[in-house]
């Protein structure tokens, strides 16, 4: 094993200075694009899809339970296979309370093209409690280029998609896919791709921040027991 050279506390302090330099440059230049992202145009989506959950039939402002955005993490689970993909298992074992989330106006659930009952029981093995519906039979998974056809075959790919909900009109606002999904997980991670982002003060666009007609940002942290939906 290669490890890092030993050095003296004086040695290591002036190499982490310098460092820290280059990781505040790369916050900033992080805020600058998570502000680029919050800019971008959305598109209404006018199919009516609809999934299966828990509670049996549900279209797609259902899956928002009220709040104001959705964050969907395409979980690869093809309608062929046994169990879920161990990458996307990885990924949404990661994810931590979600009242922080709702109480930011925001949604999160998995998708995934499987029947229900295929996913049920993997759900309950993982021991997850993050909604989980079945695209099964809709062409959701294909229009938001998660299944995608490959030399005749379809294959499935990883990624998260935000959407958007004005009154009864349901937009969407970004996806990434694969590498994208790379340090996802956190709350501020999640908030960070939607178009509210995480509703402080000092984001830009201004205006977001009081959209929801709460405290702003580090305000509305509570204990996860404390909020009240």
């Amino acid at each position: 094993m290669s490890l890092p050279e030993i050095v003296s506390r004086e040695q290591w302090r002036a190499a982490r200075e310098e460092l820290l330099v280059k990781e505040k440059a790369a916050t900033r230049a992080r805020d600058a694009l998570n502000a680029e992202r919050r800019g971008l145009p959305m598109v209404e989506v006018e199919e009516e899809y609809v999934f299966e959950g828990g509670d049996g039939k549900a279209t797609l402002p259902d899956l928002f339970e009220g709040r104001h955005q959705l964050v969907v993490h395409h979980f690869m689970f093809a309608p062929e296979w046994d169990a879920g993909c161990r990458s996307c298992s990885g990924f949404l074992d990661q994810i931590g309370h979600l009242a922080h989330l709702r109480a930011r106006g925001t949604t999160l659930v998995a998708v995934s093209r499987a029947p229900y009952p295929k996913i049920l029981p993997f759900k309950a093995r993982m021991g997850w409690t993050v909604p989980w519906y079945s695209s099964y039979g809709s062409d959701f998974n294909h229009d938001f280029e998660v299944t995608l056809e490959h030399e005749g075959e379809l294959v499935e790919r990883p990624g998260v998609s935000c959407f958007l909900r004005d009154g009864d009109r349901v937009f969407h606002t970004y996806s990434t896919y694969e590498r994208g999904l790379d340090g996802l997980g956190s709350t501020t991670g999640f908030l960070d791709l939607t178009a509210l982002g995480r509703q402080e003060e000092w984001e830009e666009p201004k205006g977001r921040a009081s959209a929801l007609g709460a405290p702003a940002g580090s305000e509305r942290i509570r204990y996860h027991d404390e909020y009240e939906d």
